[in-house]
């Protein structure tokens, strides 16, 4: 019964109106509301306080309610980058859940036909970025925020950006335990292992519990081997092509034996005047 009812509240929740004649939501974006729809945080008038209501029930797995919350806060300040950054989290849960029983979480979210669907959960991890970078022009060395963009861009599965990120983020705070794991994985991600060694290795000199940096250096460690290992067969391969080629070109060098000796020098000189004779000693 309480899988019934969650995945009825998911239907309604990303627009998925099964069974009527209307047309289903236009879109769940979290700066839209079904028509009718009061939120049930409509009362919020400080958007810190919504976001921490909807951080509080997502934490409680209320994701349904967190939503409603997290909207709530971007819609008294469209720029409040962590919200929308929590919107993304939120509604991925929510379509992981649906494509579980079979749902397609895209059917909603896509209003024009002729462009290519898009999940609502990359569509607020998209503010989420467009947040950061605004913020952080005004606010260059707040390290939350960095080391937060770095998190949306992985998210949007864009490595290099992440990296870059997270980069800033641990020249800002080197001895946060969390962004030095982060810059860790996200460099094995790009399958930079033996640059992922030392971010790895200071997470654990600050935290020696961090049993995350802990699986990922080990994870770094192993794929470092494995470039070395390949590097070195790689340069076993190419030492004996060029030792192949030198004997090659040496033994193309060597002059043939069958080559006709030159022909000796007359010793006995020719006289220049055909009709003298040389005498014969």
């Amino acid at each position: 019964m309480r899988s019934a009812v969650l995945i009825f509240i998911l239907v309604m929740s990303l627009g998925i109106v099964a069974g009527c004649n209307r047309k289903p939501a236009a879109n769940t974006d979290a700066n839209q509301t079904d028509a009718g729809k009061e939120s049930p945080f409509a009362y919020m008038t400080d958007p810190a306080e919504a976001l921490a209501e909807g951080n509080r029930l997502l934490d409680d797995n209320q994701t349904e309610m967190a939503i409603e919350a997290f909207r709530q806060a971007v819609k008294l300040d469209p720029d409040l980058a962590e919200a929308h950054f929590k919107l993304g989290i939120a509604y991925a849960l929510i379509e992981a859940e649906m494509q579980d029983v079979g749902f397609d979480p895209n059917q909603s979210s896509n209003t024009d036909p002729k462009k290519p669907s898009k999940p609502v959960s990359q569509r607020e991890f998209e503010r989420a970025v467009d947040a950061y970078k605004k913020w952080l022009k005004a606010n260059p060395k707040d390290d939350v925020a960095q080391f937060n963009l770095g998190r949306a861009y992985n998210k949007l599965n864009r490595d290099d950006a992440a990296e870059d990120a997270f980069r800033d983020a641990v020249k800002l705070k080197p001895d946060d335990t969390e962004y030095q794991t982060e810059l860790g994985a996200i460099l094995i991600k790009l399958a930079k292992y033996h640059e992922a060694l030392s971010p790895l290795k200071k997470a654990l000199e600050l935290d020696a519990e961090n049993s995350r940096a802990e699986n990922l250096l080990e994870d770094a460690q192993a794929g470092a081997k494995r470039v070395d290992f390949a590097q070195s067969n790689s340069n076993v391969k190419k030492a004996n092509s060029n030792s192949n080629a030198n004997a090659n070109v040496n033994s193309n060098s060597t002059p043939s034996t069958n080559t006709p000796p030159a022909k000796q020098a007359n010793s006995t000189p020719k006289p220049k005047n055909p009709e003298i004779k040389v005498k014969k000693p």
